[in-house]
């Protein structure tokens, strides 16, 4: 071939020693390139070449040819096995507990678990990061696990064992040592300027609030305030023990702790707790004006005397009968203040069932409240308002609610209208409404 034959001719032409190719480089430049792609039969040229000119010409077909493919094999083996500087290493995951406890001078805290590094028979020591928050990371953390604080190594937190997951941040404001919150009468005469009337305000502290001072909290607002805690005070003599519900949701993690604020009623309660007139009772209508004071007078003292959290995702309004009828009206006309609405055996038929149209218009408004529970029974005199209830909670599917996710109904076979029932249902509806710890 022509190219073979330059190549020979060119090995007797005498070029310096630095510019000869041996053949045995040669033979393997030649393994790694392409084909030349400036290749042409010399034997079409018709003129004569002399040997200088010869050897000019193929010093510069090689150097045109000299196009590797690939680099030689123990060079790609090489290349292959040595890691890109270039590429970090992904970071460990690092898992972080923070416990927010005051505890007292030469009081510690420790932790005890079932994650890698952890037992429950020993505690290791949490890290303090400033004042009342203590802190315990790691980066072996590689499945979910369980842990507790305790004091001194001695005192379990009480509830349930805290979760926690690889990479995980986790807050907890336990407690240790009360077992039960309290209620009291905060206010015995609150002057509402917005309705020009006194009433009772019931407050429920949970087993957190006077022990860890740095623990804030959901409010529920309940109505008919003097039902909730004192059979004294309550209707036929009897309570709803709410905060005996509350206490066992703290101590068993089923119901998020929660200030609880009873509101008491007035001998206006009817025309307070209706949001139209009805033409059949010829009474009512001040619905919007109690829930003005609700919003406008009793949260802001509330807010600024407790320990809350302040957003609708952390405020509730619950009650039953008219209030339950208020409550649902609270959570469509003021979703930005009540995310949370219980209505217990609601009187739905109020006013030609209005509370349904309500509802049916939250499609078209601009935010709805978080979650709903709807409840009633199915006997006495007038079963009820069985019927009514199943439309109610119809409506709320109707408007894009779902059972199980942000609604729940709950009908208590042979439940009756009275505080009885209401008494033995409001744990539930608690629970749905403020969820686990």
């Amino acid at each position: 071939m022509l190219v073979r034959d330059i190549a020979q001719g060119r090995k007797a032409l005498a070029a310096p020693e630095q510019s000869v190719v041996s053949a045995r480089a040669a033979r393997r430049d030649r393994a790694h390139r392409k084909p030349c792609p400036h290749g042409f039969p010399l034997a079409a040229v018709g003129f004569s070449i002399r040997p200088a000119l010869l050897a000019a010409l193929l010093a510069a077909l090689l150097v045109a040819c000299a196009q590797p493919t690939a680099p030689p094999l123990d060079v790609a083996i090489d290349a292959r096995a040595a890691p890109d500087a270039s590429v970090d290493a992904p970071a460990a995951q690092v898992t972080t507990l923070r416990v927010h406890y005051p505890v007292r001078a030469g009081t510690t805290l420790a932790l005890r678990g079932s994650g890698e590094g952890l037992s429950w028979d020993t505690g290791v020591g949490f890290t303090a990061d400033g004042d009342s928050v203590f802190v315990w990371r790691s980066t072996s953390v590689h499945a979910a696990f369980e842990w507790k604080p305790l004091l001194d190594d001695r005192t379990w937190s009480r509830g349930p064992n805290y979760r926690a997951a690889p990479g995980q941040l986790v807050d907890v404001y336990p407690h240790f040592t009360t077992v039960t919150g309290s209620w009291s009468v905060r206010w015995p005469t609150y002057m509402s300027s917005t309705l020009g009337n006194t009433r009772p305000i019931v407050v429920y502290l949970p087993p957190t609030y006077d022990e860890n001072t740095l623990a804030r909290f959901p409010v529920v607002y309940m109505h008919d305030g003097q039902n909730l805690f004192d059979p004294a005070t309550s209707f036929g003599g009897v309570a709803w023990n709410v905060h005996d519900a509350m206490n066992a949701g703290a101590e068993d993690g089923s119901i998020r702790e929660a200030i609880v604020v009873g509101v008491g009623n007035t001998g206006a309660r009817i025309d307070e707790y209706t949001p139209t007139r009805d033409a059949m009772t010829m009474a009512g209508g001040r619905g919007d004006l109690y829930l003005r004071f609700l919003s406008d007078e009793l949260r802001p003292e509330v807010n600024r005397t407790y320990r809350t959290l302040t957003g609708a995702p952390d405020n509730a309004i619950v009650g039953s009968s008219l209030g339950g009828l208020i409550s649902a009206y609270a959570g469509v006309r003021m979703p930005g203040v009540w995310g949370l609405v219980g209505a217990m055996s609601p009187s739905t038929w109020w006013d030609g069932r209005v509370l349904l149209g309500e509802v049916a218009s939250i499609p078209m408004l601009p935010a709805r409240a978080l979650r709903v529970y709807v409840d009633g029974g199915d006997a006495g005199s007038s079963m009820d308002g069985v019927t009514d209830t199943r439309a109610l909670a119809a409506a709320y599917r109707t408007a894009g609610y779902r059972d199980g996710v942000d609604l729940q109904y709950t009908v208590q076979p042979g439940g009756m209208h009275s505080e009885t029932y209401w008494r033995m249902r409001v744990r539930a509806a608690l629970r749905f409404l403020l969820g686990p710890r």
